[in-house]
């Protein structure tokens, strides 16, 4: 007696299809009825008439529903909700998981339209959002940088992050952010060993050790002004904008303060093995690895106290915890079960062995934050591994330079350092032929210190000396070697994109003679802009040599078999603690890629004579060694000096003290010579060593080199560099720095 008929209607640029049965018949739509006029008239007129009619009042319910319509750019392919509700267990908290009082009675009939918008509260623009982070050690540090670049790829608002660390992470990550320079994030950090002895006391059997039990001390650690805050594990990844959990703090109801996911394995339950004991959970009990905090309500009733007591009450009977900290937040939670806000699932997708994750999404859109909470990380089971393993190593792996960019709407307060480089990129002038390389001198380089594990205690006898050496990705093959031949501490800077250190880390961990060698520290510097900046990058591992003495090598040499004992003996023996001296190692090549490495001066010299070796670069850059006097070293028994020459590179011996590289020079040509200039400007004695040797190995030219013999433009720019260091040598150290700009006019 009807007749059917669909109608499509643009709103807001979305296009809402509703299909009707033309009839006497209301439309519900949100509470509301929308009234359709039988299909009586067959006219076109008539049937234009009906369209815009309803055209008008779909409009007209849209516009009263615009909270969730007006959210379309937050959209996510299908934002539909888990499996299960995201409630599974706990169902008391069912309505407060993830919706308000406010919104329970449209919640079904919401999921019947299935509007695929978001119903997250809404965050204010420029809001700040706090974070909140426990990290200790070299490994979790670097687990932490993966986190952060999660959150900043998908963020829109500024954040402040709020790091408890200890010594190493909190050296380790206020490099990498002062280096980073991300506009709109700001970053504190609290000294972890002054909140120990608050935690000290409970006995912990998990693999987190003491800084697993840091968080339940956070409304002590953070400033007493802060409010609220969300506490991260370091092993979560982020798929969405950290704002839309920050907004669920909007949906605690008075009584909440902690916003926590139900756990997601069969732990709290007690059934995993005979005798069995867990702490005691509500239900499943809750996963720690993602928090919201309320703090100002948690000072309020009196969180340090009931967290002792609840923790001091289970000890006597549980004697140690197994899952640290997440055992007393939920011992505190079973007592107090009205204090919690369980979120929905997929606010922490947890991803440990025989858990029920699979039932927290059913599209890749319900994903929004993923936590490798299993000792077997990466090599954790479950049928979507490679999926979330994927996801990770692209945050792993992806290019932090971009994530430097600005909030539009929302700016960020200007500190000193980013006010200097401003202005200094102000005056350079863009029509300059060597603008790019002035440039390059001003660029700011992320850099990540100790990547891998370190430790060393320098000797005690105020003689040790550290190898500080540089490299990129081509030169990785040489690492082995010279830790064969160098036993003594090492301070290498890696030149490397976010993917090639990811590819350098799996190298070292699978390497037997780097993974057992903790002497040696590996300090990342990242890759931006067109230029291989080796001063810089050898600046970086001068700065982070930790002995008194530093050998300043290239990573293309072998170092003589025992040449890190010979060095500490003549420390003592020329008394370089109280001159001022810089003693050479004679530098020599081979052409062969197999070389039968000689073990002493003698074999040396005998595989000289035969020509299986050569003085360093004889036959290509004879003047940047020829001072050494190799003639004279054959046949020297004590040390002996050398007067500075033009174009002289020795590698040296000195105080870590000295003088940094001249960071003007990038690429190939004059990085060594212009600090070897700079050392006899200061008076250094040069003084070759003669039973010392380091031995260079063949390997492929170099871009920088192969750009500095095929391009003009690149030599000028050289030679123009060289000249403003003449000058700023001159203006420095006044007449006596007058040699040098001679010396070079006279080559």
């Amino acid at each position: 007696q009807g007749c059917p008929c669909t109608v499509s209607v643009s709103v807001l640029g979305l296009t809402v299809y509703i299909s009707v049965f033309l009839s006497l018949t209301h439309l519900p739509l949100n509470g509301r009825s929308l009234l359709l006029s039988p299909c009586l008239s067959e006219t076109p007129e008539a049937r234009v008439l009906e369209r815009a009619v309803l055209e008008s009042r779909v409009r007209e319910m849209e516009e009263e529903n615009r909270q969730i319509r007006l959210q379309l750019n937050q959209l996510q392919g299908t934002a539909g909700q888990p499996a299960d509700g995201g409630n599974y267990g706990n169902a008391a908290w069912g309505a407060s998981a993830d919706t308000g009082p406010e919104d329970v009675e449209n919640t079904a009939e919401e999921r019947a339209n299935h509007t695929e918008c978001p119903r997250s509260p809404t965050v204010l623009k420029c809001e700040l959002i706090h974070v909140a982070c426990v990290c200790a050690g070299h490994n979790a540090s670097r687990d932490v940088v993966t986190l952060v670049k999660s959150i900043l790829f998908h963020r829109r608002n500024p954040l402040h992050f709020h790091f408890i660390t200890d010594a190493v992470a909190n050296q380790i990550l206020s490099s990498l952010f002062q280096s980073w320079m991300v506009p709109s994030v700001q970053v504190s950090f609290y000294d972890a060993d002054e909140l120990k002895s608050e935690v000290s006391w409970i006995p912990n059997k998990h693999y987190s050790g003491i800084y697993g039990l840091m968080k339940l001390t956070l409304t002590k650690a953070l400033p007493s002004d802060l409010t609220k805050v969300i506490v991260l594990d370091t092993d979560i990844t982020f798929a969405t904008d950290i704002a839309e959990l920050w907004a669920i703090f909007r949906k605690f109801t008075d009584k909440q303060v902690i916003g926590l996911v139900e756990n997601q394995s069969d732990w709290y339950l007690g059934n995993l093995w005979k005798n069995h004991k867990p702490w005691p959970a509500l239900g499943r009990g809750f996963n720690t690895g993602v928090i919201l905090l309320y703090l100002e309500r948690l000072r309020r009733i009196g969180w340090e106290q009931m967290w002792r007591l609840t923790a001091e009450r289970e000890l006597m009977s549980m004697l140690s915890t197994s899952l640290a900290d997440q055992d007393i937040f939920n011992a505190f939670i079973k007592q107090n079960p009205v204090l919690v806000h369980q979120l929905p699932c997929f606010w922490n997708v947890q991803l440990s062995d025989h858990t029920r994750s699979e039932q927290c999404y059913t599209e890749v859109s319900d994903l929004k934050v993923i936590h490798w909470n299993s000792p077997k990380k990466l090599r954790v089971k479950n049928k979507h591994v490679e999926f979330f393993r994927n996801l990770y190593l692209t945050f792993l792996e992806y290019d932090g330079n971009l994530l430097r960019r600005e909030l539009f709407g929302c700016p960020s307060q200007a500190t000193s350092e980013s006010v200097r480089l401003q202005g200094a990129l102000e005056e350079l002038d863009e029509d300059d032929q060597c603008y790019d390389f002035r440039r390059e001198r001003i660029t700011v380089h992320r850099v990540h210190l100790y990547f891998l594990q370190y430790e060393y205690t320098p000797a005690g006898d105020d003689t040790d000396v550290t190898l500080v050496a540089q490299l990129s990705m081509d030169r990785l093959q040489m690492l082995e070697a010279i830790c064969k031949h160098w036993e003594g501490p090492i301070s290498l800077s890696l030149y490397m994109s976010d993917a090639e250190a990811q590819q350098f880390l799996r190298y070292a961990q699978a390497s037997e003679v780097l993974k057992n060698r903790k002497n040696v520290g590996y300090h990342i510097v990242y890759k931006e802009g067109q230029f291989y900046p080796v001063n810089l990058v050898r600046n970086v591992a001068l700065r982070n040599a930790n002995t008194p003495y530093v050998f300043l090598a290239d990573v293309d040499f072998l170092p003589m078999y025992g040449l890190y004992d010979y060095l500490r003996k003549s420390v003592v023996q020329l008394d370089m603690a109280n001159t001022k001296k810089a003693l050479v190692v004679p530098a020599f090549e081979t052409l062969r890629y197999r070389l039968s490495f000689p073990k002493s001066k003698a074999e040396l010299l005998s595989m000289l004579d035969m020509g299986t070796l050569y003085t360093f670069r004889y036959h290509v850059w004879t003047k940047g060694h020829a001072p050494t006097n190799y003639a004279k070293w054959r046949t020297a028994t004590t040390p002996y000096k050398v007067e500075w020459e033009a174009d002289f590179e020795p590698y040296v011996v000195v105080k870590r003290d000295c003088p940094e590289y001249d960071q003007r020079f990038v690429g190939f040509g004059w990085n060594k010579v212009s600090h070897i200039m700079e050392l006899d400007a200061q008076e250094y004695d040069l003084m070759v060593l003669p039973n010392a040797f380091m031995i260079h190995m063949p390997h492929a030219p170099s871009f920088d080199i192969s750009k500095f013999r095929s391009s003009p433009g690149y030599r000028y720019c050289l030679q123009t560099l060289k000249e403003e260091f003449h000058q700023d040598l001159s203006r420095k150290y006044g007449a006596a720095a007058l040699k040098y700009l001679t010396a070079q006019r006279n080559i």
